[in-house]
């Protein structure tokens, strides 16, 4: 039987379509990723088309150049018929037992200002003592199962929310952070379930989650208000140095500080006597 054209088309190559859509992404041709990673650009041409099959260690090589995250790496190798590289076990694993003693150390350092880790996703998986006490100040933690979501805790109108001022611009500016906080500067598939889900909360507008393009200030302030008692805060994150795990790479570790002599004077104070009014109420 004669060949037809469709015949000889070469087959499709899940991890050429990958390749293809990280490209895109990155918004680079065939010739920059060529530069970039030390691969011909009739090579590459091949893979993203199906003709060849590429190496396990021309995969990474490509992954690298474009800047692809350790998970996603481990999905671009399975497309391609081999085992994941990079583990992705619990934060309490033997493996990454250095890393969790090191942001337990950094926690404790941070005292008596909130200091919390989070994952890719924003749950809260570590936290100081500081932390669930600042919060407590506000609202019952006890009743926010674990893990607790950040995002979540400052949208809900039955957590943080009443008690953040200008509510509206901190909002937009949290929803802004996911954009230019997501690993790889993209936004993957839980990130954008979790915009979805926050956006369901009453007052939250569509337009808050475009990504801004400047920021008028060197940081965005978290102020919150309670009896008339206001306290300003900022944050700065701490991530991992050349992570070789997927767990270790979307650690982030958030340290809130206060933004003025003010805050820093009364953060202990407010503290301290909210905490005797839960205590009394219980």
């Amino acid at each position: 039987m004669k060949a037809t054209a469709s015949d000889s088309k070469p087959a499709s190559n899940p991890a050429g379509v990958l390749l293809r859509q990280w490209r895109d992404i990155r918004g680079k041709t065939q010739l920059d990723l060529s530069f970039d990673a030390g691969v011909s650009q009739k090579h590459i041409s091949f893979v993203e088309s199906g003709r060849s099959v590429p190496s396990r260690q021309m995969l990474l090589d490509l992954a690298q150049a474009l800047d692809v995250p350790l998970r996603e790496r481990n999905e671009l190798l399975l497309a391609a018929g081999y085992a994941p590289l990079y583990s992705d076990q619990a934060l309490d694993a033997p493996l990454l037992n250095s890393i969790s003693k090191a942001l337990q150390r950094m926690l404790r350092q941070h005292e008596p200002f909130p200091a919390i880790v989070m994952d890719r996703h924003w749950n809260i998986l570590m936290a100081n003592e500081a932390a669930p006490q600042l919060f407590n100040c506000f609202i019952d933690l006890a009743k926010w199962p674990k893990p607790r979501n950040l995002l979540h805790l400052m949208f809900d109108p039955a957590g943080m929310r009443p008690f953040v001022a200008n509510w509206p611009q901190t909002a937009r500016g949290l929803l802004g952070r996911v954009y230019r906080e997501a690993l790889g500067r993209i936004i993957d598939e839980r990130t954008k379930a979790l915009l979805a889900e926050v956006s369901q909360y009453p007052g939250v507008k569509p337009e808050w989650q475009a990504p801004s393009s400047s920021e008028p200030m060197p940081m965005i302030p978290l102020t919150f208000v309670k009896d008339g008692v206001r306290l300003n805060y900022f944050s700065m994150i701490t991530t991992v140095g050349t992570p070789q795990t997927v767990t270790a790479e979307e650690l982030r570790l958030e340290s809130m500080f206060p933004a003025d002599d003010t805050t820093e004077a009364a953060h202990s104070r407010f503290v301290l006597a909210n905490s005797g009014l839960r205590s009394s109420r219980h």
